[in-house]
C-alpha cells in the first residue's frame, strides 16, 4: 500500500506494511530504490532503532536495574509483543520487523537520512497503563499471556490481512473494545506523533515506512496541516488522585483495624488478625513465586516480605523477591543470548533465568495482592 502526499511543500510516499510480510518487505526495498528520497522515516522509535541495528543488545540488559526501576512488567509486556510478532515471522521464515531493516538499509545505500519517527514504546504503555483501572490492568495481562497461543492458527493471507491492523491492535482486540484507553494510546496518539515526526522530517522528498493501520490517522493528520505537540504526547500523566490516596489509605485502614480488634475485642482478636494477615499475605506471595517456579530462598522471601511491603506504599513484595531471586540465580550471558530464541515458548520463559525473574516480580505482587483481598474480610469477621 503506497500513497503520495504533498504536505507543506513536501513529496511524501507513505507505505503501508505488515510487519511480517515478505511483500511488505520487498515493497519497502523497491521503493526506496526507485524513489531515491532525502529522508527515510521509520515506525521505530530511537530505542528500538538502536536494538534492530545491535543484536547483542540482550548482553547489556542489567535485570537488577530493572526491577529497582519498577519497570519488571513494562518489559514482560515487551517481551510479550515481541515473543508474538517472532513467533509468526518464524513461521513464515521472515525476520521480524523485515520490512524496517530494509528500509534502514536501503536507505543507508542512497545516503538518506534515517529518521526513527514512533514515540518511545515505555512512554506509549505507560500511557495506557496509568490510564486503566485495576481490573482493566489484569484483562490486558490475560490477553497478552493469552496471545502465545494465537499466532498457531494464522496464515499467510492471515498476515496480509493484518495489514489493515496493528501487531498491538490484533493483540488487544478484545480489551479495546471496552477500554477506549487502549486504542487511543497504541493507535490514535501514536498517528499523531508519527505524522508530525514524517511532516517536521528534513528534505524536500520522504518515505515513510509504517505499519498500515497507522496510514488513514497519518494521512488525516497531515492533511489537517496543523501542528501537532509533540511534548504533549510524551507526557507520562501523574497519578491520580484517588490512586495517591488509596496506595495510603489501604495500609492506614489496615493499621486501624488492627487498632480495632484490639480495642474493641480484645488482646486474643487482635492478635488474630494480625497472624490472618501474616498468613493470607505470606502464603500466597509464596505461592505465587512457586508458579514462577522461583528459588527456595525467593519463595521464603516472598513468604517473609509480603506481609511487611503490603503495609508500605513505597516498595511492592515483587520486587523483593525479584531482587532475591536474580541474586540467587545470576542470570548468565547465556541466558541473555538465549532470550529471543526462548521468549517464543510458555516453557521458555520459565526456563530463562532473566524472563523467570520478571514473572516471578508479577507472580509474587498478584500472590500478595490477593492475599490482602482474602485477609481483610477475615479479620473484619473477627470485629462483631
Amino acid at each position: 500500500m503506497v500513497s503520495q502526499i504533498s504536505c507543506s511543500g513536501k513529496e511524501i510516499i507513505l507505505i503501508g506494511t505488515a510487519h511480517v510480510s515478505r511483500q511488505s518487505a520487498k515493497l519497502v526495498e523497491n521503493t526506496i530504490h526507485e524513489q531515491t528520497p532525502d529522508t527515510v522515516c521509520v515506525e521505530l522509535c530511537g530505542t528500538r532503532l538502536a536494538s534492530l541495528k545491535d543484536a547483542d543488545r540482550w548482553r547489556n540488559m542489567d535485570i537488577v536495574k530493572v526491577i529497582k526501576e519498577k519497570k519488571a512488567l513494562l518489559l514482560f509486556v515487551n517481551l510479550l509483543l515481541a515473543s508474538f510478532q517472532k513467533k509468526m515471522a518464524d513461521k513464515f521464515d521472515i525476520k521480524p520487523g523485515q520490512e524496517m531493516i530494509n528500509a534502514i538499509n536501503a536507505a543507508e545505500k542512497i545516503n538518506a537520512l534515517i529518521v526513527p519517527s514512533d514515540r518511545e514504546i515505555q512512554i506509549t504503555l505507560s500511557r495506557a497503563w496509568s490510564g486503566m483501572g485495576l481490573w482493566e490492568k489484569l484483562k490486558l495481562m490475560f490477553s497478552l499471556v493469552f496471545s502465545f497461543g494465537a499466532s498457531d492458527d494464522i496464515n499467510e493471507e492471515d498476515i496480509e490481512k493484518m495489514k489493515q491492523e496493528d501487531i498491538l491492535q490484533t493483540l488487544l482486540s478484545d480489551v479495546k473494545k471496552t477500554h477506549p484507553i487502549i486504542e487511543k494510546t497504541l493507535i490514535n496518539e501514536r498517528d499523531q506523533f508519527l505524522a508530525e515526526k514524517i511532516r517536521s522530517a528534513p528534505g524536500e522528498k520522504i518515505v515513510a515506512v509504517v505499519g498500515a493501520a497507522h496510514t488513514p490517522g497519518i494521512k488525516k493528520y497531515l492533511a489537517g496541516n496543523e501542528k501537532i505537540d509533540l511534548d504533549e504526547l510524551n507526557k507520562i500523566p501523574p497519578a491520580g488522585k484517588t490512586g495517591k490516596i488509596l496506595k495510603w489509605a489501604i495500609p492506614a485502614a489496615i493499621f486501624l483495624l488492627f487498632a480495632a480488634g484490639f480495642l474493641m475485642e480484645g488482646k486474643n482478636a487482635g492478635t488474630d488478625m494480625i497472624w490472618i494477615w501474616i498468613a493470607a499475605n505470606g502464603i500466597f506471595a509464596g505461592i505465587g513465586a512457586a508458579l514462577a517456579l522461583a528459588h527456595p530462598l525467593t519463595i521464603i522471601s516472598s513468604i517473609l516480605a509480603a506481609p511487611l511491603t503490603s503495609l508500605n506504599p513505597m516498595i511492592a513484595a515483587g520486587w523483593v523477591s525479584g531482587l532475591v531471586e536474580a541474586f540467587s540465580r545470576k542470570p548468565k550471558i547465556k541466558d541473555l543470548e538465549a532470550i529471543p530464541e526462548d521468549i517464543v515458548s510458555i516453557k521458555g520463559f520459565w526456563r530463562n533465568n532473566v524472563t523467570r525473574i520478571l514473572l516471578v516480580v508479577i507472580f509474587t505482587n498478584l500472590g500478595s495482592t490477593i492475599g490482602t483481598m482474602t485477609a481483610v474480610p477475615l479479620m473484619l469477621k473477627l470485629i462483631n
